[in-house]
């Protein structure tokens, strides 16, 4: 009995001892001992619940404009979301291990990946080598998405334009498993000015129903109208301008074709400059193109019709028909032709006009000042023609200027332009799949 006895004490000590030994063990475990204990799982694969599915949730998302591009129609963007799951293998006993939270190296567990829909290419990275990991499993880490999304912004008002552009993102998810992402809420970052436009919106939306839900934040551009107005359109309202006042040089002496001409020649050569700057051709046009195309033909009209009034000015027809001549009357221009041939020695002698046998002379003298005369009241005759056509032509010219212009006014403030579709790729994606769905359920 005795024996018993010491035997069940001794028994006791030593369990006693091996206790105590395992909590001494445990308790001189620090968090990094922790954190390679957890490591040491190498669980790289996505946490399996029983519904196949694993709950992301986004308690922030942080978005920033970074640059668009005109002419190709893109939006370059910077995302920065807070990501939150649970993964109960990553838990722990806080009685066992006092500690509620360690920092484990990012690359050493599953960590899902955000993607954007309707992108053309996308870099995501971590913002930090480092994540946290809670005692009951949760997981929270960065990341930094930069994003290149194809968006048709409505230019049809360039340089006056704004629209919406969605940015849509979603985490992977195939028949039901995979990852729900549930997103709280999107900011905008401080600064939100960038080159000619500038973000005055973002908002996080959904679409879908609650089986189908999609996210997207929604940012709205606007253009900085300042700097296009004055590198486009002030520049060929301004040429406009010299032309309308180029109607105040002569017809005659070739300057103001000269300077239409040189005037036609800088539009064309602004317009080469500007070619690769102006935005491009998509679902809506900009009328910024039509702007530049109607004051190309307002300057080429113009020209066109300062040349012909030169003629018009200088032999009183728009056309030089071969033969032709001045309106001079017939009978003067043939006596004209006689001075001009047989007396002009007498012409150049003058002073001897009241010599005996000199009476001819006089008269050959008379009939070629009647006949300049006459040749001077024609050619005044072409130039007032041709400066009443000119005055018709300028108030035509402004008349149809300023019609244009209240044309273009109506086009840049009440004009209702053509809506862009900017969900074509959901449309896309849905057809996709219900053309697969149902080549696959036929038998």
């Amino acid at each position: 009995m005795l024996r018993c006895m010491v035997k069940g004490v001794f028994l006791l000590i030593i369990a006693i001892a091996v206790i105590s030994a395992f909590g001494h063990a445990s308790s001189n475990c620090t968090r990094r001992c922790l954190a390679e204990k957890l490591m040491a799982k190498s669980y790289m694969s996505q946490p399996q619940a029983d519904n196949c599915k694993q709950i992301i949730r986004v308690p922030w998302i942080s978005y920033k404009t970074l640059s668009v591009n005109t002419v190709t129609r893109r939006l370059y963007s910077r995302l920065q979301a807070t990501m939150i799951w649970t993964d109960p293998q990553l838990g722990w006993d806080k009685s066992e291990y006092p500690y509620d939270a360690v920092v484990l190296p990012v690359n050493k567990i599953w960590t899902p990946e955000l993607r954007v829909t309707n992108a053309v290419r996308t870099t995501t990275v971590h913002a930090s080598r480092d994540l946290l990991v809670c005692s009951n499993g949760s997981v929270k880490h960065q990341v930094i998405i930069n994003t290149e999304v194809a968006c048709d912004i409505n230019m049809f008002k360039y340089p006056f334009a704004s629209d919406e552009c969605p940015v849509a993102i979603q985490a992977w998810e195939e028949n039901g498993c995979g990852m729900s992402l549930k997103l709280a809420h999107a900011r905008p970052t401080a600064e939100e000015d960038n080159g000619d436009w500038r973000t005055t919106d973002t908002r996080l939306l959904y679409q879908g129903d609650e089986t189908d839900e999609k996210s997207y934040i929604m940012v709205s551009l606007s253009t900085k109208a300042t700097n296009p107005f004055i590198t486009l359109i002030l520049p060929s309202l301004l040429i406009i301008l010299a032309d309308i006042v180029s109607f105040a040089l002569p017809l005659g002496g070739g300057e103001r074709n000269s300077f239409k001409v040189t005037l036609v020649l800088s539009f064309v050569m602004f317009l080469i400059i500007l070619k690769d700057l102006l935005p491009g051709d998509g679902k809506c046009s900009p009328v910024i193109r039509v702007h530049f195309c109607t004051c190309l033909i307002f300057l080429v009209l113009s020209m066109l019709a300062s040349l012909l009034l030169t003629r018009v000015s200088k032999d009183g027809s728009l056309f030089a028909l071969p033969g032709s001549k001045t309106s001079v009357p017939e009978h003067m221009d043939q006596k004209q032709e006689a001075v001009d041939e047989e007396s002009k020695p007498q012409i150049i002698e003058v002073t001897e006009l009241n010599a005996p046998g000199e009476s001819g002379v006089l008269e050959k003298v008379v009939i070629f000042l009647e006949a300049q005369a006459t040749r001077d009241r024609v050619s005044d005759q072409h130039q007032n023609i041709a400066n009443k056509m000119d005055k018709i032509c300028l108030c035509v010219y402004l008349c149809l200027f300023a019609i244009y212009l209240s044309c273009m006014l109506y086009m840049f403030t009440g004009y209702k332009e053509c809506q862009s579709n900017h969900f074509e790729f959901w449309e896309d994606d849905d057809n996709t799949a219900s053309q697969m769905t149902s080549q696959t359920t036929k038998p």
